[in-house]
């Protein structure tokens, strides 16, 4: 396949996965029925290691690189990638993973249509494997398709409930594109809350030394409709005991003073926003300052 000119790559991120990485760039393991298939998918999982390996260490050397960025080695590497994997797909044209895989390195270089048309032969061939389902949700997810990307995500969820990635990308799906859910008639506002904080507790829980999963769930407390001012606080309790730098502490007593002020706990509040003096917080902490002074004596 060809690679066209590459003005900007994807590393690995996508507007479903802000904090976290995208799934390892690792083969899906299939279970094989008989000795000769089995011979013959271990030879095809041999060569797609040896892919991803050599597809890893591209992308690796592209982020390292930042503004000195190569884009000619870069796209000359690329293509050498696609022309392997063309030979893995065509010599083992039943190969799950080897589309599986094809199709996420695809999606990485921005060709999403055929990145897509791999995966869909990826799902035909194997409807178990979770990353092919979770990878069409995120693209139909990025083309504005939010009703179509859910089941997809659902279905990875069903397949590997332990993977903290799935659950995030529910409930920021659900947060994101709220109005679209909405606008269809078959769900109602506080079905779409629930579901979306659970979602980002169960990422938080499955993923504990993330302190950015944990934070995204307190954060979905102030988004729903009403906010949970009251639930938030001990969830922000919590966290702080966690909190390992005076960055985290200070944010969260942030969102602490804002929920506080919601909840006309004024004295209380002033008291969190003395200890935030990161100055990456001062615009949000002087908006707090202002609600929180009395009539003619905001700054």
């Amino acid at each position: 396949m060809k690679i066209p000119p590459l003005f900007r790559f994807a590393l690995g991120a996508s507007l479903l996965t802000p904090a976290l990485a995208t799934e390892p760039a690792q083969p899906p393991h299939k279970d094989h029925e008989d000795e000769e298939e089995h011979h013959s998918e271990t030879l095809a999982e041999k060569t797609l290691r040896d892919i991803i390996t050599r597809q890893n260490d591209l992308f690796a050397k592209a982020a390292q690189e930042g503004d000195n960025f190569d884009g000619a080695r870069f796209q000359a590497e690329a293509q050498a990638l696609a022309s392997s994997y063309d030979v893995l797909i065509q010599k083992t044209p039943t190969y799950a993973a080897g589309f599986a895989a094809y199709g996420v390195f695809l999606g990485r270089v921005g060709m999403t249509k055929q990145a897509v048309a791999m995966l869909l032969q990826a799902n035909k061939l194997d409807a178990s494997i979770a990353l092919v389902k979770n990878q069409l949700a995120k693209h139909l997810y990025e083309d504005g398709k939010p009703l179509e990307a859910l089941p997809w995500i659902m279905a990875a969820i069903d397949l590997e409930p332990k993977e903290p990635l799935y659950h995030y990308q529910l409930g920021t799906m659900l947060h994101d594109a709220r109005d679209d859910f909405l606008l269809s008639g078959n769900f109602t506002r506080a079905a779409l809350d629930k579901t979306m904080l659970e979602s980002f507790q169960r990422a938080a829980d499955l993923s504990p030394a993330d302190l950015s999963l944990a934070y995204r769930h307190a954060k979905a407390y102030f988004e729903t409709e009403p906010p949970r001012y009251e639930e938030v606080l001990p969830v922000l309790d919590k966290l702080e005991a966690r909190a390992t730098t005076p960055a985290m502490k200070q944010l969260l007593h942030l969102r602490r003073a804002e929920a506080l002020l919601r909840l006309d706990r004024r004295d209380e509040a002033r008291a969190q926003l003395d200890g935030v003096t990161d100055l990456q917080l001062t615009q949000e902490k002087q908006t707090l300052l202002d609600q929180l002074a009395p009539t003619g004596e905001k700054k």
